[in-house]
């Protein structure tokens, strides 16, 4: 709607052009003296500065129109499909007040070993996502399971990158920008990991927020943490061992795409965690800190897989201070 002020312009906007119309009619007029034509061309000169002052007047105020529009509000939407497979589908967290210009994109990556959990596994986390990073857009992916020899490596780095492509191509319609965060927990945060240090098309990730993933397969399959999870489930859930497919597992191993170009990255472990060793984290923190790359180790000695109460809030704390030094 355009201000009463601007309305008024436009209207006087009009009646000069009329006014200026009648004022070069009478100019050609072969009867009128010349006392009047000099009048009437010094009306005419005053009137095309006035007319002009008055399109300057509604440029001004179409731009504090546009500027105006209306807020887009608050907007939830669950199962968005990515891909055809069922198991291809988010849940979606716009903010209200978005633009493509200030709004970034978290997208989160659920754990289970990549044989189960379900994106409803970070639902208790999104409402403290959406208080605590209230310029994000929030994205919750579901991908498919490596399970009974079926999707197998690398069906869920493919999906991850699926779904940052399908994100990406809806920029517009979801008013956000191309500032990319990946979140993950366990096998979620290697996937975050392996898209974050992989690829940078269609995206340059900004940075990565891991929660204890593996980041070597190849020493997790040698060196598993504990008797939970042996070599014979990670060669199941890859559809392989290292012997018989090293390029699979060199291939989905994010410490070997570590470069001094690789996104930010904040790794959070538990000391005390029985299915993903510690050491992995290590591994990945040593390769960052030789390529340079912009990085914080958070270690809790006390924690497991996993924790709550005052670690996670310090966690979300640090994420917090993290992503706002990193990501602009």
């Amino acid at each position: 709607m355009i201000p009463v002020s601007c309305a008024k312009t436009k209207f006087n906007l009009q009646n000069s052009f009329d006014r200026f119309t009648i004022l070069l009619l009478k100019i050609k007029d072969p009867d009128r003296e010349q006392t009047d034509c000099c009048n009437l061309l010094a009306e005419i000169d005053f009137m095309k500065y006035y007319i002009l002052l008055l399109g300057i007047v509604i440029i001004s105020c179409k731009k504090n129109n546009d500027d105006e529009t209306i807020t887009p509000p608050e907007k939830t939407l669950l199962n968005t499909a990515y891909g055809s497979d069922a198991a291809q589908k988010m849940d979606i967290y716009l903010p209200a007040g978005r633009s493509s210009s200030k709004t970034k994109v978290m997208i989160m990556m659920h754990g289970g070993a990549w044989g189960s959990g379900d994106k409803i596994d970070f639902n208790a986390y999104v409402d403290s996502l959406k208080k605590r990073e209230p310029s994000y857009a929030i994205f919750n992916i579901n991908y498919r399971l490596s399970t009974n020899g079926t999707n197998t490596f690398p069906a869920q780095e493919n999906d991850v990158k699926a779904a940052i492509e399908f994100i990406y191509s809806k920029r517009n319609d979801y008013a956000i920008s191309d500032k990319f965060v990946l979140l993950g927990g366990s096998a979620g945060g290697h996937l975050a990991l392996l898209q974050g240090y992989k690829y940078d098309n269609p995206v340059k990730v900004k940075a990565i927020v891991d929660f204890f993933g593996p980041t070597d397969m190849v020493d997790i399959y040698n060196n598993p943490a504990s008797p939970f999870i042996p070599a014979s489930i990670i060669a199941t859930i890859v559809g392989a061992t290292p012997v018989t497919n090293a390029s699979l597992y060199q291939q989905s191993s994010p410490v070997n795409f570590v470069t001094s170009q690789s996104p930010p990255t904040i790794i959070l472990h538990g000391g005390l965690d029985p299915l993903v060793s510690p050491n992995q984290s290590i591994a990945l923190r040593n390769k960052l800190q030789i390529a340079g790359v912009t990085y914080q180790y958070v270690f809790y000695p006390t924690e497991a897989h996993g924790w709550a109460g005052a670690s996670m809030t310090d966690s979300f704390n640090k994420i917090h201070a993290f992503l706002n030094a990193n990501v602009n």
